[in-house]
């Protein structure tokens, strides 16, 4: 469903993504675990059209891409963002948010969809005249996966969807990214900082390091502690918590 080749992306004079290539199958949860400014938020931003200043082969659905999408692009693949309330007009009602990629696509029987979709995120019709700042951050967030899924997409792109939720909610949201992308048979990509949260949701993952994909895990592989690149296994390593030999080995680097 998704192929990338050699994708490189510079802002000014500093290269962001430096000859990525992956490939994801239909109906594959693929993850970009990385640590902060390593490009993985960059290259879904390419994908989804956000950032036309790249150079490399992009191939969605057969159909390669362009710099510049036409309309059926975007209703064929939709992105969720990091924070809630910053991808949400603050003066649109839930019910503006919804209805208006439909009006854009033209597509008709809004109120039947919008009903659908709010029931099928755990909002429901009582949410549907609120404004966002009437919603707590969990609630937005399911509202931000409502708007991306109302135009029935094939293709979601996740970019680190829990990391602004507290602990609590944030699993409430990965079980429902779950069950959705089963329901609708979804191809997603999943970025995020968090390994646990990556091998929870993922069939494979892409590890990057400064701008590069330095290697490639099945989940299985990753709970397994198979890694081989000396960064993934530091990332390992940090995301099971302090180890003072560790820190002590790290810092004397």
């Amino acid at each position: 469903m998704i192929a990338v080749r050699d994708l490189r992306v510079s802002f000014a004079a500093a290269t962001v993504v430096d000859g990525v290539s992956f490939h994801v199958p239909p109906e594959e949860m693929f993850g970009l675990v990385g640590e902060s400014g390593c490009g993985k938020s960059t290259v879904l931003r390419v994908l989804c059209g956000l950032n036309p200043a790249w150079s490399g082969q992009i191939v969605i659905g057969g159909k390669a891409m362009s710099p510049v999408r036409d309309r059926a692009f975007f209703k064929d693949v939709q992105m969720v963002f990091q924070d809630p309330y910053g991808s949400l007009h603050p003066r649109h009602t839930v019910n503006t948010a919804l209805t208006e990629p439909l009006a854009i696509h033209g597509i008709g029987g809004a109120d039947g969809r919008v009903a659908a979709v709010l029931d099928q995120v755990g909002l429901g019709g009582a949410f549907r005249y609120r404004y966002p700042h009437q919603l707590s951050g969990g609630q937005r967030q399911r509202l931000a996966i409502a708007r991306a899924l109302i135009l029935e997409p094939k293709v979601l792109l996740l970019d680190e969807p829990t990391s602004a939720l507290d602990v609590s909610v944030q699993a409430e949201i990965l079980n429902l990214l779950t069950d959705l992308r089963r329901q609708r048979n979804l191809t997603c990509i999943l970025v995020s900082h968090d390994l646990a949260v990556i091998a929870h949701m993922c069939d494979r993952i892409g590890v990057m390091q400064h701008g590069r994909i330095v290697e490639e895990l099945t989940a299985d592989q990753l709970n397994e502690n198979a890694a081989r690149h000396p960064y993934t296994i530091e990332l390992l390593a940090a995301s099971r918590g302090y180890d003072r030999a560790l820190g002590e080995r790290l810092a004397d680097e």
